[in-house]
């Protein structure tokens, strides 16, 4: 199955993009070659964008804290262990703690780094980090690949709060979920969202054996879900099939 999910607001959309880049950054830092590390060293960059929002640190924090306030409630319910109730509560206290001891924008220390600057700087030139432009890059490319990877794990590791706060929470969320069986009439799906509850994100999974591709719209309301299908020219257009696939909607 394929999943693919779709965020209800800005912060969870932030939230996504970021596990992307800090789950593609941890599958290239294990590689040995150089080009691998070039693109590690470009998700780093595209990184450091994202986490350049001001509010980005405040709202993960407060996200963190709503979290612990929720769990705190279910203090006393038979139904729960507290033993398991200490240890999530221990988790994000430990992450808030790891992440509010960071001063600063997260990830200021690299602005400083003038090796970095210079190739964040030609980058995003087509070509620009050859040889010529950037000899001292090009050197860096020929260094022993261990080297190579403690100088990536040194550059990354002002994000390792960050990565592990929003895995977490992402977590959660994806886990308060229920996930249902619904269907698209004609390749398209329309349901209204229950009054009273505020959805985060949208989780859909579906056969890739059907070669269908979702179009996905949601507001606090609605849920809009177009099936679509690829031609050969790589046009999408509009199945009108009746098709089942898996749906979890998110609080």
């Amino acid at each position: 199955m394929i999943l693919y999910e779709y965020p209800f607001n800005e912060r969870i959309r932030t939230y996504l993009r970021l596990q992307e880049l800090f789950d593609r950054l941890g599958v290239l830092l294990a590689r040995t070659d150089a080009i691998d590390h070039h693109f590690a060293l470009i998700t780093l960059f595209e990184l450091l964008e994202v986490a350049a929002r001001p509010e980005l640190k405040a709202d993960v924090l407060k996200d963190l804290e709503r979290q612990k306030q929720v769990y705190n409630s279910y203090r006393g319910n038979p139904a729960i262990s507290e033993k398991a109730l200490d240890g999530v509560i221990a988790q994000l206290d430990a992450h808030f703690e790891s992440l509010n001891a960071q001063m600063g924008r997260l990830g200021h220390e690299l602005s400083q780094n003038d090796f970095l600057n210079a190739i964040r700087s030609r980058a995003v030139v087509p070509g620009g980090t050859c040889e010529f432009d950037l000899p001292a890059y090009h050197a860096w490319k020929h260094l022993e690949p261990g080297q190579r990877q403690a100088d990536l794990s040194r550059w990354t590791a002002p994000f390792a709060p960050l990565a592990q706060a929003i895995g977490l929470l992402m977590q959660m969320l994806r886990e308060s979920g229920m996930t249902q069986k619904v269907m698209a009439a004609h390749g398209q799906l329309q349901q209204n969202l229950p009054q009273g509850r505020t959805f985060q994100l949208l989780r859909l999974r579906i056969d890739p054996s059907l070669g269908l591709t979702p179009e996905i719209s949601c507001n606090r309301l609605l849920v809009v879900i177009r099936l679509m299908q690829q031609q050969a020219d790589g046009k999408l257009i509009v199945s009108h099939e009746d098709v089942a696939f898996e749906m979890t909607l998110c609080a």
